[in-house]
């Protein structure tokens, strides 16, 4: 059983940075692929990011190209999303999540098996 729980959201001002973390447990979470997703309340999970198990590929949604990146820490078995220059559209609930399937990267939510509870980012204008 993998757990992932998610820290580092809060309130920042447009054009500010922010660190997510996703910690997991189980030493197999190591091996799988993870991404981060977010969501306003009335919509569907939206894909932000993906990175392979090893972190050699990465893959981002248009709308945070550019700005945000994605890595990860195997060794601390951690996930992390720097997100800089951020806009007021950026505002969501932010959820990591991992899978071993190989369509990790498709961008779609039902391809992944575990979710962490998901940490507030609020950017004010």
């Amino acid at each position: 059983q993998v757990q992932l729980v998610e820290s580092g959201g809060g309130l920042v001002q447009a054009g500010g940075s922010l660190r997510l973390s996703c910690a997991a447990s189980g030493l197999a979470s190591r091996y799988y692929a993870k991404g981060w997703f977010r969501q306003t309340p009335g919509k569907e999970r939206e894909f932000v990011a993906a990175i392979s198990w090893s972190g050699a590929s990465t893959y981002y949604a248009d709308s945070v190209k550019g700005r945000f990146t994605i890595s990860r820490d195997n060794a601390k078995n951690t996930l992390y999303l720097q997100m800089n220059s951020l806009k007021p559209e950026d505002t969501a609930n932010y959820y990591c999540a991992a899978t071993q399937r190989a369509e990790y990267d498709t961008g779609s939510p039902k391809y992944y098996n575990y979710w962490g509870q998901g940490t507030q980012v609020t950017v004010s204008s």
